[in-house]
C-alpha cells in the first residue's frame, strides 16, 4: 500500500541540505462516527455558516480576520500570509544535537513522523546523518513549519530511520512544582519498602509485547450498533464490586504472594516435644485408672 507524504522539504544541518519527505507515523484511525440528531424526530443536526446581516454564506465568501478591539477586525488575506513565509518554512532546520536524557518526554506532543530521504541524491547524506546520530547516541533539536505553524521538533534515530516528534513549548507544560504541596512527607517502614520492591520485581515484564494491548472500544461500539439495528435489547453489565480497603501490609503481602504464584501457607499448630506429649499422655491414663 502506497502512502502519501504529509510534508516535503529539506533537512538542513549547517551548509548541508537533504531532500526529505515526512510521513505521519500514526495509522488513520478507524473511528465509528456518531452523528448528532434531534431527540424529537431523529433528524440530523446541520451546521450553517451565517452572517448576522446577510444570513447564510458560502465558503468562498469567507475570509480571515483578527479582532483587535470589540467588533473591530483587521482582515488578513491568504496571499499576505504566504509573503510571510521564508525558504526555512520548507525545511527542517537542525539547531544542534543533544543527549536523549536532556529533554524530558513530557514535552513530546504525541505527533510523530517518519523522515525519509526524497530521491537518490538524498540517500548518502541521510545515511551519514543517521549513522552519525546512532553511533553518538544522540538526538537533534530542530524547527519546522507544519500546517502553517512553527513547530519545535525532536529528531531521533529509530527503527533504522529518522523519526520526528513534535514538541510542546516549555510554557505549554505546567510546572511540576505547582503540585508539590499536594504531596506530604510520609514515613515508610523498611518492611513496607521491601515488600513494595518485591512486588515490583515479581511483576516486572521480561519480554514486552506492546501489540497485546488492543483498543476494544470500536469493537464494542460496533457490536452495540449492530444490536440496535437488529432490534435487540442491550443488557446492562453488572457493576463490579468496589475494591475493599484493607490493611496496606496485608495488601502488599497478598499481592507479592499472588505475583510470585505462591499459595499462602496455612498456619500450622506447634507440635509438642515427644517427651512432653508422652508425659501428658501418661498423666491422662493414670487419672482414668484411679
Amino acid at each position: 500500500m502506497a502512502f502519501h507524504s504529509n510534508w516535503k522539504g529539506f533537512m538542513k544541518l549547517s551548509l548541508v541540505s537533504i531532500p526529505v519527505k515526512a510521513y505521519a507515523a500514526n495509522q488513520s484511525s478507524e473511528e465509528v462516527c456518531l452523528n448528532q440528531l434531534h431527540a424529537k424526530c431523529n433528524n440530523r443536526i446541520k451546521y450553517k455558516k451565517v452572517c448576522p446581516v446577510h444570513g447564510e454564506v458560502r465558503n468562498d465568501e469567507i475570509i480571515k480576520g483578527y479582532e483587535y478591539s470589540k467588533s473591530q477586525y483587521v482582515t488578513i488575506d491568504t496571499d499576505e500570509l504566504e509573503k510571510l513565509r521564508t525558504e526555512n518554512d520548507h525545511s527542517i532546520q537542525i539547531d544542534g544535537f543533544l543527549k536523549p536524557e536532556l529533554l524530558d518526554p513530557i514535552y513530546h506532543a504525541g505527533k510523530n513522523y517518519f523522515i525519509i530521504p526524497d530521491g537518490a541524491v538524498a540517500q548518502k547524506p541521510y545515511a551519514l546523518l543517521l549513522k552519525g546520530m546512532q553511533d553518538n547516541h544522540t538526538n537533534a533539536i530542530a524547527q519546522v513549519v507544519i500546517s502553517g505553524r512553527e513547530q519545535v521538533v525532536l529528531l531521533r534515530p529509530k527503527y533504522g530511520l529518522l523519526m520526528m516528534t513534535l514538541l510542546y513549548h516549555k510554557n505549554k507544560i505546567k510546572s511540576p512544582s505547582t503540585f508539590k504541596d499536594e504531596i506530604s512527607d510520609t514515613e515508610l517502614s523498611q518492611e513496607e519498602l521491601d515488600l513494595t520492591k518485591m512486588l515490583i520485581k515479581a511483576t516486572t515484564i521480561k519480554k514486552f509485547d506492546f501489540s497485546r494491548y488492543k483498543d476494544n472500544y470500536i469493537e464494542k461500539l460496533t457490536n452495540l450498533i449492530q444490536f440496535k439495528v437488529d432490534g435487540k435489547e442491550v443488557v446492562q453489565v453488572s457493576n463490579p464490586e468496589e475494591p475493599k480497603v484493607i490493611n496496606l501490609m496485608e495488601a502488599l503481602k497478598k499481592s507479592v504472594t499472588k505475583a510470585q504464584g505462591l499459595t499462602p501457607k496455612k498456619p500450622t499448630r506447634k507440635k509438642m516435644a515427644p517427651s512432653v506429649s508422652k508425659k501428658a499422655g501418661r498423666k491422662k491414663d493414670q487419672k482414668k485408672i484411679s
